[in-house]
């Protein structure tokens, strides 16, 4: 190209759209074209234009072919070859067969893709596939008691939990999510970010920290009973007498399980003495248990990865960390204590 002269025709306006796009096209590859043109326009020699744009002195000639060929709109043509991946063909199946029987490794997943499709892939490639085409995510498998009614759970949140949480939202009642947590001493092995795996120390004897808990479902105010030998009935009756002594104005609605010390004469009887009612969840259902968030927050938060060389401080972290659920944590548990419940059609089961 070096003594070579190519003659180009720029009007103010073209001059004008050349100036605008060399900044504001989407794609980078149309911009740097522009910048070329641009530059040309300006009468810069084409070495120096080279230089300027970061590109050949052959890129020019293209450039100013596809100019000279259509113009400005030549000059924003981009047909970039993107291969297609032979497995696109098949994600509509792929996708429904992995909804069903997710694999657990990528391994198992390269075999069945093969199976399925007699297209042969790396680990690499299908990991991508997926990740990318399929949208999966490698998550840890969830579990529910196997006795678990989702009709029941279901029934049970739509006519009796939803009605009771929609007042409390409103105002007219204030609703608590009842239950009893038992934290052992002992080691809760958690992850970390280390160079090395960590090892913590297990301590000697199982001494049992008893928290029963109130939350309230909308305030997310904790009223709580303790102790280190068991929770009874008595505990229960001492949780209801602390309710009350809130004073409250509007009626109060108890979410509680169907422990045995939960159900008993005595703590009906106490309930009824105090005007609380008692709603009792389907058996076996956790999930719809709002204060069950909580105690997985109280474990992760000063328990995993955590060594305590006596029991009172293992207590002392438990009890902090429950102080502080309207200051330090209230903006964590604000977002994990949402009034939304998994339900569950069914269990799937996974062969391995």
């Amino acid at each position: 190209m070096q003594g070579m002269t190519i003659q180009l025709t720029f009007t103010p306006e073209i001059q004008e759209a050349l100036h605008y796009e060399r900044y504001h096209h989407p794609v980078p590859l149309v911009q740097r074209r522009m910048e070329v043109l641009w530059l040309k326009s300006h009468g810069l020699a084409h070495g120096q234009i080279a230089l300027l744009a970061g590109v050949s002195e052959n890129t020019l000639r293209d450039y100013f072919d596809l100019y000279t060929a259509g113009g400005l709109e030549q000059l924003k043509a981009v047909n970039l070859y993107r291969p297609t991946s032979a497995l696109a063909a098949h994600t509509t199946t792929l996708e429904a067969y992995f909804r069903d029987q997710p694999p657990a490794t990528i391994k198992e997943a390269q075999h069945e893709i093969e199976t399925l499709t007699g297209i042969k892939r790396s680990e690499t490639q299908v990991r991508t596939f997926l990740k990318k085409k399929l949208h999966l995510r490698c998550r840890k498998v969830g579990m529910i008691p196997a006795k678990a009614d989702p009709e029941q759970q279901a029934s049970f949140l739509k006519a009796e939990l939803e009605p009771r949480l929609a007042e409390a939202q409103a105002g007219p009642r204030a609703v608590f999510f009842v239950d009893a947590a038992h934290f052992v001493l002992a080691p809760f092995l958690g992850f970390l970010w280390s160079l090395v795996r960590v090892f913590i120390q297990a301590p000697a004897g199982r001494q049992r920290f008893n928290v029963l808990g109130a939350l309230n479902a909308v305030t997310h105010q904790l009223i709580t009973v303790t102790n280190d030998t068991y929770i009874t009935a008595e505990s229960v009756c001492e949780l209801l007498r602390k309710l009350a002594d809130l004073h409250l104005s509007v009626p109060i609605t108890l979410i509680l399980d169907n422990a045995r010390y939960q159900k008993c004469a005595v703590v009906l009887a106490t309930a009824a003495s105090l005007h609380i009612e008692l709603c009792y969840l389907p058996a076996y259902s956790p999930n719809l248990n709002l204060i069950e968030r909580l105690w997985k927050f109280v474990k992760k938060q000063s328990l995993y990865s955590q060594y305590y060389a006596d029991f009172a401080t293992f207590k002392t972290a438990i009890t902090d960390c429950l102080s502080q659920t309207h200051t330090t944590h209230k903006e964590a548990l604000d977002s994990l204590l949402t009034l939304r419940f998994q339900t569950f059609e069914k269990a799937q089961s996974v062969t391995v």
